[in-house]
């Protein structure tokens, strides 16, 4: 899916009306009616339509012409007893003029001047916020404001038309908002044909409430775009069937370099992702206090041992990269200085035969006690970091705006691809395109789940696939074995090896 910014939507309605030959007030009464349906549907699931107050709210604009539109249809229906609340402005959109005269007398309206002009709302209210879409530039004041806060203090349960009225867009909340910007908030968001940035970004989600996309049949061909949101159908064609002749040799040997004293769950984690990932075969390289927890907790996987008891040091003969079509490095392995060592000569070694890296943890936080290192990586390089990790790899951001603008530039400069873990879990690739991730639940907010990520990316990078397809594919794989796994045990009661065991089910996109 994808994810567009308020002119390329304006872009694509202008297309739309030319492409098809409709008229603006024809795709406004198109998009009206979806998201009619879309309140039909929820208000006979919340209620049995006995005698429902509805409040349409509905600003001056082309998003107060939406919600005209919806008061219309909505005040067919029957047991509901529909209200427009209009916002006084001294001009109106040409659309919202041709909608405001098509109102039905048994709709009832109300003009709202100031804050002294707001009726009661009790909580049993159903509210349809349209008073301010992506068009908004500014913050509201006055009269849009005091009603803002009035339907945000009432209870009610609101569904924004488009975008929750007074969210910016495209950009960060204003640097001077205090706690109670005036914005709604609102239960539930219902957008138009693609998703917009601010949905997805921990800022600025928190008023969008849960939102469903609806399709009204906009002229997307000359939309391009760098922000996308992975869904199902875009990584399904990647899993290609396996050939009845393929044998382990077929599907890569992962090397996986993990663990410390104390922290051998970690490499435990990822072997057994990795190995649910498909990979042919999979050797994990511990200190050797690990060797009889891996052997026994993942046998399925070959363990070599490292001559330090307690942490990682040193090429030994067992970790030979040339034998191997991917290297993991990082869950668990702490930061002595003989592991820090030991990571600028794999990095060297990677990069010298080309064999693709997923680095996580305590690697990233090696990384940024030496920056110029991310300078040097090998080219197919996977990077994982947590927000804590991003931030010591590249510094506090100002806003969640900025943090991607973070993003995209250390893709960029060391040519990795770089995957920001989080509700919606954002990859960056070098040429500067974002994916955000469709999957996963709250419940995966425990410790392990990362190095769970990263068993799962090991494996489909020795299994062939590009960095690129590696990290979305494995997302998505993630989060949804998080959200399989959260089905059989609820969010509250996951565990890392809940997610991890329910990699290979996850994989399978038909169940």
């Amino acid at each position: 899916m994808l994810i567009l910014s308020a002119d390329q939507t304006r872009a694509a309605d202008a297309l739309t009306c030319q492409t098809q030959n409709i008229s603006s007030l024809d795709l406004m009464e198109r998009a009206a009616a979806r998201a009619t349906d879309a309140i039909d549907l929820h208000l006979g699931w919340k209620s049995s339509y006995g005698n429902q107050r509805v409040v349409i709210a509905c600003g001056p604009g082309n998003n107060g012409g939406d919600g005209l539109v919806i008061a219309r249809l909505l005040s067919h229906l029957p047991g509901l007893r529909v209200e427009a609340w209009l916002l006084a402005a001294e001009r109106h959109s040409a659309d919202w003029d041709a909608n405001r005269a098509r109102l039905p007398e048994n709709v009832t309206v109300r003009t709202l001047d100031s804050a002294a002009d707001l009726p009661p709302l009790p909580a049993d209210t159903f509210v349809v916020d349209a008073l301010f879409g992506t068009g908004l530039t500014r913050p509201l004041d006055g009269a849009a404001a005091a009603l803002v806060a009035h339907l945000n203090a009432s209870g009610a349960e609101i569904i924004s038309i488009d975008v929750p009225s007074g969210l910016p867009t495209d950009g960060p909340l204003p640097s001077a908002a205090d706690q109670d910007p005036a914005i709604v908030r609102a239960t539930k968001t219902l957008t138009f044909q693609a998703l917009k940035p601010t949905f997805l970004l921990p800022s600025t989600a928190p008023w969008v409430g849960e939102w469903e996309v609806l399709d009204i049949g906009l002229d997307l061909s000359q939309t391009t775009t760098d922000l996308h949101f992975t869904e199902g159908p875009d990584v399904q064609p990647l899993l290609a069937p396996r050939a009845r002749f393929a044998h382990k040799g077929t599907f890569g040997h992962a090397l996986l370099l993990a663990g410390s004293r104390g922290k051998l769950g970690a490499a435990v984690l990822a072997a057994r992702a990795c190995l649910r990932s498909g990979v042919g075969l999979l050797t994990v390289h511990v200190p050797a206090v690990g060797y009889g927890v891996l052997q026994t907790a993942v046998p399925e996987a070959m363990t070599t041992t490292d001559p330090m008891a307690d942490h990682l040091s040193a090429f030994t003969d067992d970790v030979d990269l040339a034998r191997h079509q991917a290297l993991g490095f990082g869950p668990g392995i702490g930061r002595h200085s003989d592991t820090t060592i030991l990571l600028r000569e794999l990095l060297a070694e990677a990069r010298r035969l080309d064999v693709p890296v997923v680095l996580d943890a305590d690697a990233l936080n090696l990384l940024a006690q030496h920056p110029q290192w991310l300078q040097h990586l090998p080219p197919r390089t996977v990077l994982t970091p947590h927000p804590k990790e991003f931030e010591r790899l590249v510094g506090a951001a100002t806003t969640d705006f900025d943090r991607l603008d973070q993003l995209k530039k250390l893709a960029a400069d060391t040519g990795a691809v770089v995957l920001l873990k989080g509700a919606y879990s954002v990859i960056a690739n070098p040429d500067g395109s974002l994916f955000f991730n469709s999957t996963g639940n709250p419940g995966m907010a425990t410790g392990g789940t990362g190095d769970v990520l990263t068993g799962v990316i090991l494996g489909l990078l020795a299994q062939g696939f590009t960095p690129l397809d590696a990290a979305r594919l494995g997302a998505f794989v993630h989060g949804r074995a998080g959200d399989l796994a959260a089905n059989k045990h609820g969010e509250r009661g996951l565990t890392a090896g809940d997610v991890a065991e329910y990699i290979g089910r996850a994989l399978q996109m038909n169940v």
